[in-house]
């Protein structure tokens, strides 16, 4: 299984440093919050675009994808009343999937809570706007080679989309094959009635489940708390999964780049002892 790490880890270095940490570290690739490159990113021109990805692969730790996906430019919204800032919103959306293109990756997933928020007595309403909004980039996406993953989080974080059931029933009223969703195994821990593994056994059989992310429920990295990853990786070969991973922490101790060394340590040790 190739890993990759969520780059705002490394978010205190230039892009060219985090790449070759990352190299050294033992990743296989990055999967790029897009606010890390621009304030803008989905108004990078292709030059830009371009030295980003040449970077990446010259330091053999190419771009898998994008993730954090909705957090600039400011002001997005998928669930708004505000027919304006949901248009908005999908330009943007179909401009990252072009940026995700671009620089090589194959993955966009859809996480971003704030932007997607059931504002009380809207629900019905954002909850409509949403899908309409995620059926609105799924000709991008299949146009682009991208799949596009509806992630699934846990309360309070996210008030809309908290299970794998909730996400796989949008995707097949979609239906289209890009759009697709994943388990974020922090999440899944905190939410999900069943256990990662069980919840992988269930769901992966269904081709629905394109990504996961490794982290632990405590918001540390995999090894760092008390979620064992070896059921997953277990799981995860028992079902035939051949997608890629990424580690995706949020709480960095002593700092991030420490935590991204003996994250992916763990991960390689857990993979190791099971081969």
């Amino acid at each position: 299984m190739k890993i990759s790490l969520c780059n705002e880890v490394l978010a205190g270095y230039d892009f060219a440093r985090q790449c070759e940490l990352a190299r050294q570290m033992g990743y296989d690739g990055l999967e790029v919050a897009p606010v890390t490159l621009s304030e803008e990113p989905h108004l990078l021109t292709a030059e830009q675009r371009r030295h980003f990805r040449k970077i990446a692969e010259d330091q053999g730790v190419p771009v898998t994808g994008l993730h954090y996906l909705m957090v600039a430019p400011r002001g997005l919204s998928i669930t708004s009343a505000d027919a304006a800032v949901r248009q908005r919103s999908i330009d943007v959306i179909r401009r990252l999937i072009a940026l995700a293109h671009d620089l090589g990756g194959g993955i966009i997933v859809h996480g971003s809570p704030q932007h997607r928020r059931l504002e009380p007595g809207q629900e019905a309403d954002g909850r409509r706007h949403a899908i309409e909004c995620w059926a609105a980039i799924a000709r991008d996406a299949e146009s682009a080679g991208i799949t596009y993953c509806i992630e699934p989080l846990h309360q309070p974080d996210a008030n809309f989309v908290n299970t794998v059931e909730e996400a796989a029933a949008i995707v097949r009223q979609i239906g289209s094959p890009a759009v697709r969703t994943m388990i974020d195994c922090s999440a899944a821990t905190i939410w999900e009635k069943q256990s990662v593994p069980d919840l992988i056994r269930q769901w992966m059989p269904s081709g629905l489940i394109a990504h996961i992310h490794f982290n632990d429920p405590n918001r540390r990295g995999p090894g760092d708390g008390t979620l064992a990853f070896g059921p997953v990786i277990t799981a995860l070969r028992e079902t035939g999964y051949a997608g890629n991973a990424a580690v995706e922490p949020f709480i960095y101790i002593p700092d991030g780049a420490t935590c991204a060394a003996r994250n992916i340590g763990y991960m390689r040790g857990v993979i190791e002892a099971l081969s």
